[in-house]
C-alpha cells in the first residue's frame, strides 16, 4: 500500500531505541505496511501525550507523516496494552521472543496481513492460555510457513519418499526438513534424530488452528524436543541466534533452582 503524506495504520511496537535526550526510534509491525520505523519526538518526557500509547509490546492506532529518512509519529491511541502479559515475567519474556522473531522475519514496508493476524492473535492468546510454551511452538511453525521457510515434514527432502514411522531418519535444518533413514545414512546432510510423535506434532502445528490444538497439549518431553528442533532450524535460517531465547532459558534455570 502506497503511503500518503500523512497516513494512518495500526501496529504493535516490537522495538524501541533511545535517541538523544527525550526522543525514540520505534519499530512497528503493521498489517498495512509491514515492518516500519517511526520517530517519536519527546516521547520520553513525563508530559508526553504519546508515551503511554507507544510502549514496547503495545497495540495502537497510529498517525504518521512521511519523512526523508524516517517517518514521524504525530498521533497514537492505545488499542491493547496486553497487561496480562506485562504483569507476568515469564509471559513477557515469551512476548519479547515473538517480537524478535517478527523483527527478523518480517519484511520492511511490505504488507503481510496474514502474518500480522498470526502475531496479534498469538499475543492475545498468550495473555490467557495455560499453555504458553505450546503457543510459542505454534507461532514459530506458522511464522516459518508464512515467510517461506516452512519445514518439509511429509516427504524426504532429498528423494521425496513419504516419511513414515518406519523410515523417518531425522530432521536436517540445512536441507529444510525431514530425511528418510536411507538419505540420512548416504547423503551429506546431517539429520537430528527426533521421535515420531514430535514429527507428528509439527505436522499438526502446520495443519490445525490454535483453537483446535489447545485442547490437546502434548507431553512435556515432546514439546521440549520440538522446541530444540525449531531452535536449530530458526538459528540456521537466520544464520544467528535469537538473543531473547537466552533469557527464556535463564528464567527456566531460576525456576528450577527455586
Amino acid at each position: 500500500m502506497a503511503k500518503e503524506r500523512t497516513y494512518k495504520t495500526t501496529g504493535i511496537v516490537i522495538r524501541k531505541t533511545k535517541l538523544g535526550e527525550a526522543d525514540r526510534i520505534l519499530t512497528f509491525f503493521t498489517p498495512d505496511y509491514g515492518k516500519i520505523q517511526g520517530f517519536a519526538k519527546s516521547v520520553r518526557k513525563t508530559n508526553s501525550k504519546l508515551s503511554g500509547h507507544l510502549e514496547l509490546l503495545t497495540y495502537s492506532s497510529l498517525t504518521l507523516t512521511k519523512g526523508r529518512g524516517i517517518d514521524t509519529v504525530i498521533g497514537s491511541q492505545n488499542i491493547d496494552s496486553f497487561l496480562s502479559i506485562k504483569n507476568d515475567l515469564y509471559r513477557i519474556s515469551y512476548a519479547l521472543y515473538m517480537a524478535e522473531l517478527i523483527e527478523h522475519f518480517a519484511t520492511d514496508e511490505e504488507a503481510n496481513p496474514e502474518l500480522f493476524d498470526l502475531y496479534l492473535g498469538c499475543m492475545k492468546e498468550l495473555g490467557r492460555t495455560p499453555y504458553p510454551l505450546y503457543l510459542l511452538r505454534y507461532f514459530e511453525v506458522n511464522l516459518l510457513t508464512n515467510t517461506g521457510f516452512r519445514p518439509e515434514m511429509d516427504q524426504c527432502v532429498i528423494c521425496q519418499t513419504e516419511i513414515t514411522r518406519s523410515n523417518h531418519g531425522g530432521f536436517s535444518p540445512s536441507a529444510g526438513g525431514m530425511l528418510c533413514s536411507n538419505c540420512r545414512d548416504h547423503s551429506h546432510y546431517y539429520g537430528y534424530p527426533l521421535s515420531w510423535r514430535t514429527c507428528q506434532l509439527i505436522k499438526d502445528l502446520q495443519k490445525y488452528s490454535w483453537e483446535e490444538l489447545e485442547n490437546e497439549p502434548p507431553d512435556s518431553s515432546i514439546l521440549n524436543e520440538t522446541e530444540m528442533l525449531l531452535k536449530r532450524y530458526i538459528t540456521f535460517t537466520l544464520e544467528k541466534e535469537v538473543k531473547s531465547y537466552a533469557w527464556l532459558n535463564h528464567l527456566r534455570l531460576l525456576a528450577d533452582v527455586k
